[in-house]
């Protein structure tokens, strides 16, 4: 506890406190051995300086601060509206403060006048977005101090909150069914023994599952006919394709760092449209990965991916313990990656799974190869997604 109450009273000195403190007390000890008088008055003079920003600390900083992020998920090049809101929840006036607001790389300053007892003081500020990325906003705190800033009393108010901001995306068609695998979603016209969806009736053969008759049914066809029949339920098979993206991570893997970018847009493009397919989608690049029904999971593993050291082999086989009901799987990387990444990693997923290869290379055409058994799309522009996937997935 002792030890508690030193650290947070050392954290209101500053480090031109410090500076003004050492110099102060160095002064004074080489004019005591020095008899160096204009030393002598130049640490006084930094002891009283010490001295009169004290009363600066005096009193307490009570407020709540609201910060607002509308909205909090954009695309690259669009803003974002934000703002504070401060509200005084002391039962005397507010001290005037300032208010600092982290955003990204700057920090918002705005000045909090004397404020009485419950009255607020809002301010508002625009995010400008230009690059697919995760901006972090606060933590929202007001430092009191005096004006030389030898001593500052920080308080944290607010969490740190992150602005998610996506790649363009490319608008594209169905991606088809790939293979249907999770015994919950639409249904099919495969009929099955057992599934969610009742289809029909039918006579019961040898072999059947004795859990399926339908013994209501069987009673009223022996009771007409007067002949012993069983009949067994008749199912149609009910189930949802998964798409799994996996995105090489490897900085050698990309001729230009753009190249990464382009992928994170082919990722962030597949995976809407997967969505809207009604797909269960992953994603993976290195350390980065999602798994799930809702969309924004990936696409917010889209915003944060970064360049790693795990590769696309790695990549490719979390991925397929990540998801291994994948039914349709993409593998994105760049002109850099050696043709056998791309092999080894759709290798990790079983051979049923319908898998492509997709490689950004700005400098090259835009078509479609296929070698040892994988489609491949050569990407050179993103917007020449749509038509080679239109090509290869049908």
């Amino acid at each position: 506890m002792i030890r508690q109450r030193l650290n947070g009273a050392l954290e209101v000195i500053k480090p031109i406190g410090w500076l003004v403190l050492g110099l102060g007390l160095g002064a004074l000890l080489v004019a005591v051995f020095a008899q160096w008088r204009e030393l002598a008055v130049l640490g006084t003079g930094c002891l009283v300086l010490m001295v009169l920003a004290l009363p600066f600390l005096l009193g307490r900083t009570s407020v709540s601060v609201d910060l607002r992020l509308q909205p909090e998920r954009v695309a690259a090049g669009e803003s974002v509206a934000a703002g504070v809101l401060v509200v005084n929840r002391a039962s005397s006036r507010l001290v005037p403060t300032t208010l600092e607001v982290p955003v990204g790389s700057a920090v918002h300053r705005y000045g909090i006048s004397s404020l009485a007892p419950g009255a607020t003081h809002e301010e508002s500020f625009t995010i400008r977005t230009e690059r697919r990325g995760v901006i972090a906003v606060g933590p929202a705190m007001t430092r009191r101090g005096d004006p030389v800033g030898i001593f500052s009393r920080d308080v944290v108010w607010t969490p740190v909150r992150e602005v998610l901001v996506r790649p363009h995306l490319v608008p594209l068609e169905s991606l088809g069914a790939g293979l249907l695998r999770d015994l919950e979603g639409v249904s099919t016209d495969a009929v099955s023994q057992s599934d969610l969806a009742f289809h029909a009736l039918r006579e019961y053969v040898p072999g059947d599952d004795l859990r399926h008759i339908h013994w209501r049914s069987s009673a009223k066809v022996m009771a007409a006919s007067g002949e012993s029949a069983l009949l067994v339920r008749q199912y149609l098979d009910t189930r949802r394709s998964h798409a799994t993206i996996v995105v090489d991570d490897r900085l050698d893997s990309w001729s230009d760092p753009e190249d990464f970018e382009t992928a994170m847009a082919v990722a962030a493009s597949i995976a809407v449209r997967a969505v809207l397919d009604e797909f269960d989608v992953s994603f993976v690049c290195g350390t980065h990965a999602s798994s799930g029904s809702d969309g924004h999971l990936a696409l917010d593993a889209v915003c944060r991916a970064d360049f790693g050291d795990r590769g696309l082999v790695e990549s490719g086989r979390q991925a397929s313990m990540l998801a291994p009901d994948t039914s349709l799987a993409f593998f994105v990387a760049g002109s850099e990656s050696p043709f056998t990444d791309l092999l080894r990693s759709s290798a990790a997923f079983p051979p049923e799974v319908r898998r492509f290869g997709i490689v950004v290379d700005p400098e090259g055409n835009s078509r479609v190869t296929e070698t040892g058994g994988l489609p491949v799309l050569h990407l050179a522009a993103k917007e020449d997604l749509g038509g080679l996937l239109r090509w290869s997935v049908r």
